[in-house]
């Protein structure tokens, strides 16, 4: 009896062999992703992607198997985050927070947001509503990770346990803290977004296609994260898989920036361009006159472009606008000073007042004007740039 019992807690129901734990735990944390990121995120949270219903529940059943989380939630946090992100209002913004605690401690600041029923209630909607969600998943999301434990015991004995137990660490540390707290505070970054988001690599493998967190915010309604030809997104990868066996319904993705050769003057196509790309718009200014602009300065003033800092030469890509404000006061004064630099940020400053603008005439007209003065500003980089946007459409779809 004492042997069998023994014999039950070192084996389990299945004695497996460790490459099979290893194996159980990979394809165990990969379901767990793929629920997270292909149905939470793109399909319920942002609509990109629509799955066949048995599909679906089995997503949403396996996050609350796994993880405890109830897809309203999940939904309605995420939501908040895009909605005011790295203001004091992102429930999880390193900018606030610090990198420690999203990092590290990052479940615990999911948990407070979702005793905050003001946040389900306002970007909750839309959501399951049926009665297992209600009465199941919502009602109990405790169980299911406790029927989780009590299957890998079952079948692995304590080794379960351990697995069972890397697997809550995991999860949690991978979604909420390394995509949460690094995708806002280290990486590359493809797109001058409105906030902080990097692309951790620019191959989406381990966190199913999430490390390209940077090309989410500049889309993030698109079922499909890689936006560069040597980018990999193993998410998509997965939906293009469903759509081809009628599981998944691809609703959106991010449209193609088409450039015209000799367009004389900025025309509505390029209008609804800039409206839609005006992250990447901002990026091309950025690589295309301010940083050419930068290196010139320095030759012409015979120093290193190294003299100014590497946080504040990138901090100009945004205007210093996640500089503190000492920072943001050295900037300014080390701009001031140069006057091929003022022209460039101020033509900045101008496009990107013109692209938050919500009249399509008005800012073709701003445009036009924008564009003329840029030509006569005798900057060579900006009057190429200029000349350039005017050509700026969305490429045909295929």
């Amino acid at each position: 009896m004492f042997d069998s019992i023994v014999t039950f807690l070192t084996q389990g129901l299945v004695n497996a062999s460790w490459p099979m734990l290893v194996l159980y735990f990979i394809v165990v944390s990969q379901f767990t992703i793929f629920s997270v990121t292909l149905y939470l995120h793109r399909s319920q949270a942002h609509r990109g992607v629509d799955f066949h219903p048995v599909l679906a529940h089995f997503f949403r059943f396996w996050a609350w198997f796994s993880t405890a989380m109830v897809t309203r939630e999940w939904v309605a946090i995420h939501r908040k985050h895009h909605a005011k992100c790295e203001t004091a209002e992102d429930p999880h913004s390193p900018q606030f927070f610090g990198i420690k605690k999203v990092l590290l401690d990052g479940v615990d600041l999911y948990r407070k947001a979702r005793r905050d029923s003001s946040i389900t209630e306002k970007y909750g909607r839309g959501t399951p509503d049926d009665w297992i969600e209600r009465n199941i998943y919502a009602r109990h999301p405790e169980v299911g990770p406790t029927l989780m434990l009590f299957l890998a015991f079952a079948l692995f004995g304590l080794w379960g346990v351990v697995i069972w137990a890397c697997q809550m660490i995991w999860i949690p540390f991978m979604a909420a803290g390394v995509v949460n707290g690094l995708g806002h505070w280290w990486g590359y970054r493809n797109v001058e977004s409105d906030d902080t988001s990097t692309n951790l690599t620019p191959w989406g493998l381990i966190i199913g296609g999430e490390e390209l967190h940077n090309n989410h915010h500049a889309f993030p309604s698109s079922a499909k994260f890689a936006l560069r030809r040597f980018e990999f997104d193993i998410g998509w990868a997965m939906i293009c898989m469903f759509e081809k066996i009628g599981m998944a319904k691809v609703m959106r993705v991010a449209p193609s920036l088409d450039i015209r050769d000799d367009v004389n003057a900025p025309d509505y196509d390029t209008v609804k361009a800039l409206l839609t790309h005006k992250f990447q718009v901002m990026t091309d200014y950025f690589r295309g006159v301010t940083a050419p602009t930068l290196r010139d300065e320095a030759a012409r003033a015979g120093v290193s472009i190294k003299e100014l800092p590497r946080r504040m030469r990138k901090a100009l890509s945004s205007g210093g606008r996640w500089l503190d404000s000492d920072a943001r006061e050295r900037l300014g004064s080390w701009v001031s000073q140069r006057p091929a630099m003022v022209t460039v940020m101020e033509y900045r400053r101008r496009l990107h007042e013109l692209m938050e603008g919500r009249n399509g005439e008005a800012m073709l007209e701003g445009l036009k004007q924008w564009c003329r003065e840029a030509e006569a500003s005798g900057n060579r980089a900006l009057q190429e740039f200029a000349n350039r946007i005017k050509g700026y459409r969305l490429a045909q779809a295929a």
